[in-house]
């Protein structure tokens, strides 16, 4: 009985834990319309996305998060002769969704989130790229389950040799795509899911 004070204590600060909710770690993406695009081609030299390239995912609910991502996409970033990324666009297969839980994973693919027997496909369309006192801040069309909307947030981008890398890390609001499945009443999932880029690409054979 002497040990109650000091377990509680340890138990407390466990379910705080648990408890955090990721995004509050990540910059808020700025959500508006879809923007509408010319169709005209920008200025620079198109990279290709590598095989090395990495789109994932974190999502919360009450009792903790899980990770997850796309096995399967592919796209270009458009590189100017300064070197710095002036455009990009790219494809995501949604049957190639994964998380770390199997039976998370079909139903991520299910109506409730993805929908993915609806939705095949996801693509995001850079419409804006400007330069920050820390890197960029890249804007696009975000299309998600049939869904489109604009989103900004902030990223990093080099250039070295032949290879272009650029990195995000954000959050974005699932209901504003249309996912509002909500969970268990006492398990609740949040609205509030993260997004990270990790994107390599090298100059189009």
């Amino acid at each position: 009985m002497k040990a109650t004070p000091l377990i509680l204590p340890c138990l407390f600060a466990a379910a705080l834990v648990s408890c955090e909710n990721p995004a509050d770690q990540t910059a808020d993406a700025t959500t508006t319309e879809a923007v509408e695009t010319t169709g005209a081609a920008a200025e620079g030299t198109a990279y290709v996305i590598t095989d090395s390239s990495t789109i994932t995912f974190v999502g919360s609910k009450v009792t903790g998060s899980h990770d997850g991502g796309f096995k399967e996409f592919d796209g270009t970033f458009t590189v100017n002769d300064a070197g710095e990324v002036t455009g990009g666009e790219f494809v995501i297969d949604m049957n190639s969704t994964w998380s770390d839980a199997d039976k998370l994973t079909e139903h991520l693919k299910a109506e409730d989130f993805f929908h993915v027997a609806e939705h095949p496909q996801s693509k995001f369309t850079v419409t804006g790229v400007e330069k920050t006192d820390d890197g960029y801040s890249i804007s696009g069309n975000l299309m998600l389950r049939g869904v489109e909307k604009n989103i900004t947030f902030p990223a990093t981008a080099s250039k070295d040799g032949d290879t272009v890398k650029v990195t995000a890390e954000f959050d974005i609001n699932r209901k504003d795509w249309g996912i509002i499945y909500a969970g268990k009443a006492d398990d609740l999932i949040r609205n509030e899911v993260v997004i990270k880029f990790d994107l390599t690409a090298t100059p189009e054979a």
